[in-house]
């Protein structure tokens, strides 16, 4: 028993539900904490999350709380799988409990504004000090239903600690689930955030009906902003031609099972933003990440042409049918990253096959 190493899943949602599960499934340990009493209780006593995954039957060896303090206790892994609204205030309520012998990972994909942080950047700002590079992220085209069905997924840890690659990766792979490795912690966090304004767009380009061509055109120009964006950041623009970059973008914006996309489709039967979320139920991170990208792209002076059409369809009351205009007004921008000399200037343009 002694062997055994204990893991804290932090949100009990359809994410944090599917991982604690394989975590659990491999002989982890596996404490989860939901946000309230009853939700354990009925975790715990039915083995499954009746909310999120109701066919999914849970390992015995997780154990579903609502009190952070026993959670924490002895687990040496800790997943942060919370909406992005609340990530900075569970990371301050763990603060007391954290010490330099925990690793914390990030499985949330979002971006806290003022100032412009990812959620790696909140960890460190509050953690940083006890655990020192005991840091991480996971992303991927990890869409949950999926994950939980045991079809075949695939997901990148990425952290500047050797250990924490290992670990993750003895962890969360199973015959179906499949962890890869990097060490460009800003370019799968910032890929695995971006990803979810491109798939509002592309919702909303298919309730429209413009065809499959088009949603590929809209793909490409994705691609070259995030990455063009990223790179600004500090990102490896290689990232994203991998798993954590295209792959999560092509999951994500072709997929009804993404909550951005389901979004954008709404929005393109014009429904208001606020009657779209409140369809969709779960929460779909890409409308605030959205706002914080928005600003920063301005501040920063990169070229984002739909997010600035996205912006003003979700806050500005403009019609879903700009996108459409935007999309056929900018057909040439399609630069990944401005580069610095001529000798890589054959790396600025997304290749012609992509």
């Amino acid at each position: 028993m002694a062997n055994i190493k204990r893991v804290a899943v932090l949100g009990g949602g359809s994410f944090g539900t599917v991982l604690a599960n394989i975590a659990a499934s491999n002989g982890y340990e596996v404490s989860l904490w939901v946000r309230d009493a009853e939700q354990a209780f009925r975790i715990n006593s039915e083995g499954a999350n009746s909310t999120y995954h109701p066919e999914l039957k849970l390992s015995e060896n997780i154990t579903a709380s609502d009190d952070l303090k026993s959670v924490l206790s002895d687990s040496e892994y800790i997943l942060v799988a919370t909406p992005s609204i609340i990530f900075e205030e569970v990371i301050n309520r763990i603060e007391p409990f954290i010490n330099s012998s925990n690793a914390v990972i990030s499985c949330t994909k979002g971006i806290k504004a003022e100032p412009f942080r990812t959620m790696t950047d909140i960890i460190n700002q509050h953690l940083g000090q006890k655990i020192g590079n005991k840091v991480g992220v996971l992303s991927g085209p990890n869409l949950a239903k999926e994950i939980a069905e045991n079809k075949i997924a695939g997901t990148v840890i990425a952290s500047e600690n050797e250990q924490i690659l290992i670990e993750i990766k003895s962890m969360l792979s199973s015959n179906t689930f499949k962890v890869f490795s990097s060490q460009d912690i800003q370019g799968v966090e910032l890929a695995g955030a971006l990803k979810n304004i491109y798939a509002i767009c592309c919702g909303i380009a298919h309730a429209k009906l413009v065809g499959e061509n088009a949603l590929g055109f809209i793909v490409t120009r994705s691609m070259a902003e995030m990455s063009r964006f990223a790179v600004a950041k500090g990102a490896n623009p290689i990232t994203f031609l991998g798993l954590a970059g295209m792959g999560d973008l092509m999951a994500t914006c072709t997929s009804t099972l993404s909550r951005n996309f389901q979004l954008g489709e709404l929005l393109g039967e014009d429904l208001s933003l606020s009657e779209a979320k409140e369809k969709v139920g779960q929460v779909a991170e890409g409308a605030r990440t959205l706002e914080v990208v928005y600003a920063e792209a301005k501040k920063i002076n990169v070229s984002m042409p739909l997010v600035n059409s996205l912006y003003e369809i979700l806050y500005a009351d403009a019609s879903s049918e700009k996108l459409i205009k935007d999309l056929l007004d900018h057909p040439n921008d399609c630069l990944l990253y401005t580069s610095p000399s001529p000798r890589d200037a054959t790396l600025s343009r997304m290749p012609s096959s992509a």
